[in-house]
């Protein structure tokens, strides 16, 4: 089973535009979806699709109109009841794919609030296999919640704690780098040259100028990287080796939600003890898949694409 928390869970709305957004202006959508979001919940969808086992944990008021959207996901989640509700988020998509997101601040989380999910995402994962930390920290929870999630499932379980992948980004990534030891870390390339201070050029080898980068955390203090670059496929960093992969070509409509399923395809690959060139590939396909949907809607198996995705040795 793959254990998800969503700290910050958001009501995804998605909107299509037949033209190119114009600020000021009034325009006419084409359509529009609502989908029950936040990085966590995305990853459970996509596993869920993929006909294995996940269970959300989120925080959430019984009263939150989130819920319903939630139910209609058809996730297994585990609720920890709260004041306040989730955040909305509006993301606007034009013809090409272009994608502006408007991102409002989630539930203020209290010192019980943060203890009560703590205990629930550490009562979660008897007997999981994977735990993906995902997403911004809701106001209250500090930059350190994920450290001190982390310290609570290994102290529980010990020898037989689920291994951990965090999905984050900022202060929130930085404290995990410096004290989780997470066995997996899922960043994009601009959030990977953030936690390190430095540049990377969008040039025609973002692979190669990812690896250095990289190899700076793994293995000294994360167990492996898997960073989503885009357009330009995804790198994979574990142990003394590293892969980079093409993604195949696509009609991209909107890019919300495709590196929480790159992540949860990695983990379903993982799930099935696959190589990590076959991880990598799969979470490049997953990735993809998403792309190409609308909204956040979380890809299934069937909407994988078909095309090659060569994957290549980097040194």
């Amino acid at each position: 089973m793959i254990v998800t928390l969503t700290a910050n869970p958001s009501l995804d709305r998605a909107i299509t535009l037949a033209e190119p957004l114009r600020p000021g202006e009034v325009q006419s959508a084409l359509s529009t979806r609502e989908d029950a979001g936040g990085k966590g919940i995305n990853v459970a969808r996509v596993v869920a699709a993929a006909g294995a086992r996940s269970l959300a944990v989120l925080p959430l008021a019984q009263d939150d109109p989130f819920d319903a959207a939630l139910r209609d996901s058809a996730v297994a989640a585990k609720r920890v009841a709260i004041h306040g509700r989730a955040r909305s988020n509006l993301t606007i998509t034009d013809p090409e794919g272009a994608t502006t997101k408007l991102n409002l601040p989630g539930a203020a989380l209290d010192a019980d609030d943060v203890t009560a999910v703590i205990d629930a995402v550490v009562e979660a994962c008897a007997g999981a296999r994977w735990l993906a930390l995902a997403g911004s920290l809701p106001p209250g929870a500090g930059d350190g919640f994920y450290v001190d999630v982390i310290e609570a499932v290994r102290a529980r379980y010990g020898a037989d704690a689920p291994r951990i992948a965090v999905d984050t980004s900022g202060a929130a990534l930085a404290a995990v780098v410096a004290d989780g030891r997470p066995d997996l870390i899922k960043p994009n390339d601009d959030e990977l040259a953030e936690l390190a201070g430095v540049s990377l050029e969008d040039g025609p080898d973002l692979a190669a100028a990812v690896l250095p980068v990289a190899r700076r955390l793994v293995p000294a203090r994360v167990g492996a990287a898997l960073v989503t670059l885009g357009s330009h496929g995804a790198v994979l960093v574990e142990g003394d080796a590293a892969w980079a992969g093409t993604p195949p070509r696509i009609r991209v409509t909107s890019t919300v939600g495709a590196g929480d399923s790159s992540l949860a395809g990695y983990l379903l690959a993982d799930l099935d003890g696959a190589s990590p060139e076959e991880r990598l590939r799969r979470s490049i396909r997953y990735g993809a898949a998403a792309a190409s949907l609308p909204g956040t809607q979380a890809p299934a198996p069937a909407d994988l694409p078909a095309g090659d995705v060569p994957i290549r040795t980097l040194s």
